[in-house]
């Protein structure tokens, strides 16, 4: 298979108009697995969607909504899909109500950013890892059509985020089977990013910087409408995550012309090469 540089890879994905390299030239490349669709440049559009996939309401803005707004303001669409309501984010209050709370935050930054927010009612801390789950975001897959997902890394403190980059995994490979009938057809992905989040940095590689500097602004104000966006639960989200985009801008910068630049950035970890598994169908529940 053809090796290609990140450069070539953002912009076949639609989202790399103004991204830089990160890693070594030695550094893996781009996941391409079966069913995946391969795309030219010409083919490649800033009208791709982006889909977040994440374990909680928070994860999913404050990790992943920079690039889905971004995407947004290409001319794409971005879709923010939490696998819990995040109910148990603070002890002080009853799980319900904060779950309501983070369900409201969540789709009042999905409007700020102009994307679509969509949830499964899985509990927080408790998201199974099983074929159950998977098809649900298999059928999501298959209904929202995303070109691009961006998850969790695997290297996490929190188990809800492990269990959720083992069902996107399996989800994309399921939605893009021919063979395995569900209510939509099949639909295969073209490429599987990971965030850069404070509990999952085990093991995760700063493979490619994206500019978000023309919605960083409004991804800030998506962000602050979680009150534990200040620190509330005990983490100072907003100063960690708006000095990392900082920081991640600073590093992009270097070595760039200063028609290149910019201020601000999001790393994005390239999936690992996924095996072709020689399966034509599965039995689907």
């Amino acid at each position: 298979m053809k090796q290609r540089s990140r450069r070539e890879i953002l912009k076949e994905l639609g989202i790399g108009a103004a991204v830089m390299s990160a890693r070594p030239k030695d550094s893996p490349q781009g996941t391409v697995w079966p069913g995946a669709r391969s795309k030219t440049s010409s083919e490649a559009s800033a009208h791709a969607t982006l889909m977040a996939i994440a374990a909680h309401p928070g994860d999913t803005v404050f990790t992943m909504a920079a690039a889905a707004g971004r995407q947004v303001n290409a001319g794409g669409r971005g879709v923010l899909f939490s696998l819990t309501h995040g109910e148990h984010g603070d002890p002080a209050i009853p799980p319900a109500e904060y779950g309501a709370m983070q369900v409201a935050a969540t789709e009042k930054a999905a409007k700020i950013l102009g994307a679509e927010a969509l949830f499964l009612p899985y509990p927080d801390g408790e998201l199974p890892n099983n074929e159950a789950v998977r098809f649900q975001v298999c059928d999501a897959i298959r209904k929202y059509k995303p070109d691009i997902i961006i998850t969790h890394w695997k290297g996490s403190m929190h188990k809800d985020h492990r269990a959720c980059y083992h069902i996107v995994g399996d989800a994309i490979f399921y939605a893009g089977l021919p063979g395995i009938k569900r209510e939509l057809p099949a639909h295969s992905v073209s490429q599987l990013l990971f965030a850069e989040n404070w509990e999952d940095a085990k093991g995760f590689k700063d493979d490619l910087y994206l500019d978000v500097t023309p919605v960083f602004a409004r991804w800030v104000e998506a962000c602050e409408a979680f009150p534990m966006w200040r620190g509330e639960t005990g983490f100072d989200y907003d100063d960690y995550y708006k000095s990392l985009a900082v920081t991640r801008g600073a590093l992009a910068r270097v070595g760039q012309k200063r028609s290149n630049r910019f201020k601000v950035a999001v790393a994005l970890m390239l999936a690992p090469s996924w095996l072709a598994r020689p399966v034509e169908s599965l039995p689907s529940p």
